[in-house]
């Protein structure tokens, strides 16, 4: 399955409710396992963004709808990418013209 790594940063809304934070995040795994989906990792983290998620999902249009669905409650905004770890690289890399 493809991973895909999240970056969020928290709106003036979910500072507001951060201590509600741990019980969103168990609500989000689960929306993402209803999108047949899992959570791999997730991390608060210092910076530019407020947290970072490592996800695997079937496609890029259940990450789409997992992300629309989480920022449309108003508390992060997100930024997907797609992921490849090291056996991708590898063969990508490998297969180049």
């Amino acid at each position: 399955m493809p991973t895909y790594i999240l970056l969020s940063r928290y709106t003036q809304q979910g500072l507001e409710q951060v201590k509600d934070g741990p019980a969103r995040v168990e609500a989000a795994r689960k929306t993402l396992e209803s999108l047949g989906g899992q959570l791999r990792s997730f991390h608060l983290t210092m910076g530019q963004y407020d947290a970072v998620a490592v996800i695997e999902a079937p496609d890029d249009e259940a990450v789409a709808r997992f992300s629309i669905a989480i920022g449309s409650q108003g508390n992060v905004r997100i930024e997907s990418m797609r992921a490849f770890d090291e056996d991708q690289f590898h063969s990508l890399v490998r297969n180049l013209p």
